[in-house]
């Protein structure tokens, strides 16, 4: 049964925030949805939905998609809604003051990371790049800075040595869902109070591009098997071979026993591989440009020349 108060907007747009906006539409008034606006994708740039406004229109919950919040009739229509609560994740956009003293009880952000480490664009990414053993979410009410509020509370989740951006985003979607309705009760009702964050361990998170998948055989194969991982499955991690982009979807790592050059190709137990700065980067799935991901066994049978 959905509490009469408060009066929620959610603000979100990625899938990542999607079982948080479903969960609290289950148990709360959800006066509305901010989400960011449909946008060009695939190759023939069909205009797509963000997920959120997918699940907001499945529930018949208004939806409103400004290009920035500072535009013209935004801040007016958000008052309009007359929100107690401001919930927030994954929205893509910083907020204003008048944003954030909108609401009686402020602005909650269900954050991907254990603040202060990684704050800004990117946690889940920067803590695999980094080869953290462990992550979470923090539910955080939001201030001025980027990720520098008060924390409500945080849960800790370990990351799998297999795990993918996008495994770890599934992963954390559903702990931040579970997380944000164990807390906002007692947030609510004044029974938990915001924590300052730890001055130490501060990390920033920075926003990621599509050449950041570029990969330098010249690091060491734990730290490009660590970029495989991380921009999976975007950017995604590539290469070149005679012009033709090479995406790598994964990867593991073997031990150098032989002298060779950086950059060179060769087989490591039939499967490609490429010598970095430190040890081989053995390749399991790739997709070259234009086809399908396949498994690099299949690869290679095609693919005589991958030897230079």
């Amino acid at each position: 049964m959905k509490e009469k108060s408060p009066r929620i907007v959610f603000m979100g747009s990625p899938d990542i925030a999607v079982p948080a906006f479903r969960a609290l539409a289950e148990s709360y008034n959800i006066a509305g949805v901010v989400t960011q606006p449909d946008r060009p994708a695939g190759r023939g740039k069909k205009l797509l939905a963000p997920a959120v406004k997918e699940a907001a229109i499945e529930l018949g919950i208004p939806v409103f998609q400004p290009q920035k919040l500072r535009e013209p009739g935004a801040f007016e229509l958000l008052s309009a809604w007359n929100p107690d609560l401001l919930v927030v994740m994954a929205f893509g956009q910083i907020l204003r003051k008048n944003v954030l003293e909108l609401p009686h009880f402020g602005c909650i952000n269900v954050h991907a990371s254990l603040l202060p480490r990684w704050r800004g664009a990117s946690p889940i990414q920067s803590a695999l790049l980094a080869g953290d053993s462990q992550t979470g979410v923090s539910i955080m009410k939001m201030d001025a800075g980027m990720d520098t509020g008060p924390v409500l509370a945080t849960r800790n989740i370990t990351i799998d040595p297999k795990d993918t951006a996008g495994s770890l985003s599934e992963k954390i979607a559903l702990l931040g869902a579970e997380q944000l309705l164990l807390t906002l009760p007692g947030y609510l009702n004044g029974s938990i109070f915001p924590v300052p964050q730890s001055e130490f361990g501060i990390t920033y998170a920075s926003l990621i591009n599509k050449n950041d998948g570029l990969l330098d055989f010249s690091q060491s194969a734990e730290e490009l098997e660590r970029k495989v991982r991380a921009y999976n499955p975007w950017p995604s991690a590539y290469f070149y071979v005679d012009d033709v982009m090479i995406k790598i979807h994964r990867a593991h790592i073997e031990k150098n026993d032989q002298r060779m050059e950086i950059g060179k190709r060769c087989l490591k137990n039939n499967l490609p591989a490429i010598m970095t700065g430190d040890g081989f980067l053995v390749l399991d799935e790739i997709q070259c440009s234009g086809k399908k991901a396949m498994n690099c066994k299949a690869f290679l049978a095609g693919n005589r020349g991958w030897f230079q």
